[in-house]
Order: structure tokens, then C-alpha cells, then sequence
């Protein structure tokens, strides 16, 4: 296997203490966006229907239906623009460039309302404190866009390695998605249990929310812009099983966060390792693996190896 470390920049370096005014804009401007396919779109278990994703430019919501039309917006950090694009060949841009978050969002339902997407969404954001309703926050307005595509750089590596640790679990899995109220990249695993109702508590969040998210005992990994000096991988369960917080979780680097109730592996120990896949991949089964065991999981029923069929005797490949 080819080590995929920061020599050639796959992996990039960005001090979160270098671009928090950025993120901290760009925040706002998901919430905006993702809560307009929240509005538009059917109720998914955990709220799975309202996640961005990962793309080959950025993020995208993927297909949003409007009537017998379907819509989609990214995330452009490429040209550094909000695309949004309808099924019947209409395409609209808003510029990624330092403006306000009012600003932002009357641009974005002007957008919208040029496309014949009449949508009304929620007008504060979630899971911040203070939460400035979008039409009026005139505090955020920054936009670095060197730093936005390294972020969008740092997402496309985390994806891709959370991506292959998904692939070896054949239960409920939740997809590879980015969550733009906690403002972070997360894959979820569950034991096929139900869990008792989460406290809630997340700022400006109702209680119900996090009820519906955590309703099934789960182990839950992602990658999050903070937490570490460019970020950090975490993992934590639900509910936390005894012991967990001093289980053996690897490698070195990876500690358990009692404000957070999680593990963090700081991105920067992933990005200089000699295998930064390998590193981030150790973590992220070492934390699912504690979790697991101290709750009794039925591992054997439900992970898998995802090459299984490159073994099968006889098989005839595909291409």
C-alpha cells in the first residue's frame, strides 16, 4: 500500500487558530444552505436527509425534491461559488467571497426564488451560541478562500479513509456525511439496539432533535475542524458504556476528551504519521472496538470484509 503522507499536500496542513474567522462564516452559510434541504426534503431516520456531502469540488446536498423537479446546491471550493442547479437545466451561482451572513442569505432565496424554488427555512441557526438570526448577522463575514479549499482538502482525506473503515460493517450504517449544525464529517454504526432518550442540551437545539438523532444505541466517528491545532478525528458512543473512557485506543496521540465524552486523534499526529490512512484507521477501529466490546455487540453478525467476494473461489472478476 502507497503511504499517503503530507510530502506531495494530499494531506494539508491549516491551523484552525488561521482560519477561524472563515470557518466560523462558513458555518453560517451551511446552516443556510442545509436548511433549506432540510425544509424541502421527507424526514430520514437521525436526520440523515438534511447532511451535505464531500464532492469532487467541495460540498453538496445531493438531490433535493421540489415537486416533480429536483434540485441540488455545492459548494464550490474550486471557483469558490455556491452552485445550484434544477433537473429542468436551470443554474444559478452565488460568489464564496467576504460578505456578510445577511448578505448571504437573501442572496441565496433570491437564488432560489430565480429558480422557482419557493422554500421558507428556519431563521436562526442551530448549535451556537449566540444564535444571530441569518438576516441580521452582520458579524460574520469573513472568507479566506486559500483556507476553504484546504478545509475542503482536509474533508476529502477524512472521507475517503472513513469511507473504507464503513465499508467493513453490514449492519445499519449511517452514509459518509457532513453535519452543518455540529459542522462536522461523521459516519455513524449502530448495534441494532434502542438507546434511552438523549438529554439534549446542544445550544439554541431543541431537546427532540437530539432524541430522534440518538434513538438506537450507536458508535459514532467523524472529523471535525477543531479539537486539535488543525482539527482532529473523534469517536465516542451512546450510550457510553462503562469503562469505555479507559479503553486502549490507538495510536499514539489518541486521548479521551471528558468535557467532549470522546476520543480525539489531533489531525496534525494523522497528517505527519509515515501512513496517515493506516493512523486514522487504527483510531477509528480501536474506538468502534472498545465501544463494541464493553457493550456486548453481536460483532461477528454485523461486520464484514468488504473484499469477501475477491476470495470466493472461482469468481469471474467483473471488468
Amino acid at each position: 500500500m502507497t503511504d499517503r503522507n503530507s510530502s506531495d499536500g494530499s494531506w494539508p496542513s491549516l491551523r484552525v487558530d488561521g482560519w477561524t474567522p472563515t470557518r466560523d462564516t462558513l458555518h453560517m452559510w451551511m446552516q443556510i444552505v442545509g436548511k433549506v434541504r432540510m425544509a424541502l426534503s421527507p424526514l430520514v431516520n437521525h436526520w440523515w436527509q438534511v447532511t451535505l456531502y464531500v464532492s469532487a469540488r467541495g460540498l453538496a446536498t445531493g438531490a433535493i425534491p421540489v415537486g416533480t423537479r429536483v434540485l441540488d446546491m455545492e459548494f464550490d471550493f474550486v471557483d469558490h461559488a455556491l452552485v445550484l442547479r434544477t433537473s429542468d437545466g436551470g443554474v444559478a451561482t452565488v460568489a464564496l467571497e467576504p460578505r456578510t451572513v445577511a448578505r448571504f442569505h437573501g442572496e441565496v432565496l433570491e437564488a432560489l426564488t430565480g429558480l422557482g424554488v419557493e422554500v421558507t427555512i428556519s431563521a436562526t441557526p442551530n448549535e451556537v451560541d449566540p444564535a444571530i438570526p441569518f438576516a441580521d448577522d452582520v458579524i460574520h463575514a469573513s472568507y479566506d478562500a486559500d483556507a476553504a479549499t484546504l478545509f475542503w482538502r482536509q474533508l476529502v482525506q477524512a472521507d475517503r479513509v472513513v469511507r473504507d473503515f464503513r465499508a467493513h460493517f453490514i449492519g445499519k450504517v449511517s452514509p459518509v456525511h457532513f453535519f452543518w449544525g455540529s459542522f462536522d464529517l461523521a459516519c455513524t454504526r449502530f448495534s441494532g439496539r434502542n438507546a434511552p432518550p438523549h438529554p439534549g442540551g446542544a445550544p439554541n437545539c431543541g431537546d427532540w432533535v437530539m432524541v430522534e438523532g440518538y434513538s438506537r444505541e450507536l458508535s459514532s466517528c467523524g472529523f471535525w475542524p477543531g479539537g486539535g491545532e488543525e482539527g482532529a478525528f473523534y469517536a465516542y458512543a451512546y450510550p457510553e458504556p462503562e469503562g469505555f473512557a479507559d479503553a486502549a485506543v490507538g495510536p499514539d496521540g489518541a486521548h479521551y476528551n471528558a468535557d467532549f465524552r470522546q476520543y480525539l486523534y489531533p489531525y496534525e499526529r494523522a497528517r505527519t504519521a509515515p501512513d496517515p490512512d493506516a493512523a486514522v484507521t487504527e483510531f477509528l477501529q480501536s474506538a468502534y472496538a472498545a465501544a463494541a466490546d464493553l457493550a456486548q455487540w453481536d460483532r461477528g453478525a454485523l461486520e464484514c470484509d468488504p473484499r469477501r467476494w475477491d476470495l470466493e473461489p472461482g469468481r469471474q472478476p467483473m471488468s
